[in-house]
C-alpha cells in the first residue's frame, strides 16, 4: 500500500544560552516513520519527549533543521503551504483555546467554507456544516450563534474536528486530544476517531502520553523518549511485549486494578530534561535498569526484532533478547 506521510530524519535543533557558551538541543533527532491510508498512527511518549516538535513541522509550524516531510510522494516545501494544510489538519489538546471567547463558533465553519469552497451560497454551507457535525454526532441547530463558553469542554473537542472535516482531509494529526476533556467523555471522542478511519479512509497521527488510548484507538504505535523513537511497530507487540526498557517501564507505570501490579517506583525522574536530551549516549541510560557500559558513551542503532523497531543496545548482540526479558514485564493491559 502507497505511504499516505512519510518522514524521513526529521530532525529539530534549538539553541540556548550564551553567545559565549552556546548549548544545542536536539528536540527532534533523526525521526523516520510513515503513515499508509486509512491508519491511526500513534506517537506516545512522557511530556518533553519530541512528539508535539514532530508535529509541528509536519504542519509547518516549525521549521525543521534537517530532513523531509513527503505527502502522496511530494516533499513539503517551505513556500509552497496550500496544498498540503488542505489535506492535513490538526485537532489540538485545549478545545478551549482553540477559538476566541467573543466570536461564535459557526463563524469559524463559515470562515472554512468561504475559503475552501465545499459549497456554494449560504444555504448549501448550511446543509454542508450540518452534515460535517452530525458525524461527530452534533447538529448545526446546536451549535448556531453560540459561543465556546456554551458547550462543554467535550462538546467543543468535537466542534474542533467537525471543523478540520470541513476541507475533506485524508490526515488528521490529533495532539492530545482527550487530555484536557472529562474522563467520562474521552472514549467518545477516542471512539470518533475510529469512526473516521474506518467510514472516511482518513488518516490520523494520534499524539498521547496515555499508553491506555493509543493501545485501543491505534494501529502502529511508536515511542518517543527525549527526540529519539526508541521502539516502533504494531501496538500488539509494541504494548504487548515491549522490548525497550524505556517502553517497558510506560507500561508498568500505568495503574492496574491488581493493586499488586501498581507502579513500584521503579523510574528515577530525578533527571532534567536538559541532562537527558544532551546525553552523549543512550538518552534514556540515566534512568535504565539495564544500562550498559556502551550505553553512557555510544548512540544505540534502530534494531529490527521481528517486525518492531528497537533502538536498544540490549539488541545488537546474540543472547541479548534474553537479557532484555529478565526486565519484562507480566499481566495483562487495560483499555480504558
Amino acid at each position: 500500500m502507497e505511504d499516505l506521510l512519510r518522514v524521513e530524519q526529521l530532525t529539530k535543533v534549538y539553541s540556548f544560552g550564551s553567545i559565549t557558551s552556546r548549548v544545542q538541543l536536539l528536540a527532534a533527532d533523526n525521526v523516520s516513520f510513515v503513515i499508509k491510508p486509512g491508519e491511526i498512527f500513534v506517537l506516545a511518549g512522557e511530556s518533553g519527549c519530541g512528539k508535539t516538535t514532530t508535529a509541528k513541522m509536519i504542519l509547518g509550524f516549525e521549521e525543521p533543521t534537517s530532513g523531509t516531510i513527503v505527502y502522496k510522494d511530494r516533499e513539503k516545501v517551505k513556500h509552497e503551504k496550500v496544498w498540503f494544510t488542505e489535506a492535513v489538519q490538526a485537532i489540538f489538546q485545549d478545545p478551549f483555546g482553540t477559538f476566541n471567547p467573543l466570536r461564535t463558533v459557526d463563524r469559524y465553519f463559515f470562515e472554512t467554507v468561504q475559503n475552501y469552497k465545499p459549497a456554494q451560497g449560504e444555504e448549501a454551507a448550511i446543509q454542508f456544516i450540518d452534515r460535517t457535525l452530525r458525524m461527530v454526532g452534533l447538529t448545526y441547530g446546536e451549535f448556531a450563534g453560540k459561543y465556546p463558553s456554551e458547550f462543554s469542554g467535550g462538546q467543543l473537542q468535537r466542534i474542533s474536528i467537525a471543523r478540520a472535516l470541513l476541507t475533506s482531509p485524508t490526515l488528521l494529526i490529533a495532539d492530545e486530544p482527550v487530555s484536557m476533556v472529562d474522563a467520562s467523555l474521552r472514549m467518545s471522542i477516542v471512539n470518533l476517531f475510529n469512526k473516521l478511519a474506518a467510514e472516511l479512509g482518513m488518516s490520523v497521527l494520534y499524539i498521547t502520553h496515555d499508553l491506555a488510548t493509543a493501545y485501543y484507538v491505534c494501529d502502529r504505535i511508536a515511542i518517543m523518549f527525549r527526540g529519539n523513537i526508541v521502539e516502533m511497530g504494531g501496538v500488539e507487540e509494541v504494548l504487548m511485549n515491549p522490548r525497550h526498557p524505556y517502553t517497558q517501564l510506560l507500561r508498568e507505570s500505568i495503574p492496574q486494578a491488581d493493586p499488586a501490579m501498581r507502579w513500584k517506583g521503579r523510574v528515577n525522574l530525578n533527571e532534567t530534561e536538559e541532562t537527558e536530551y544532551l546525553r552523549q549516549g543512550c538518552k534514556f541510560a540515566g534512568r535504565c535498569p539495564a544500562v550498559m557500559d556502551r550505553c553512557i558513551h555510544e548512540v544505540p542503532a534502530d534494531i529490527h526484532v521481528g517486525d518492531v523497531l528497537v533502538k536498544c543496545h540490549l539488541y545488537a548482540g546474540n543472547g541479548a533478547p534474553e537479557q532484555a526479558e529478565k526486565i519484562g514485564l507480566h499481566g495483562s493491559f487495560s483499555t480504558p
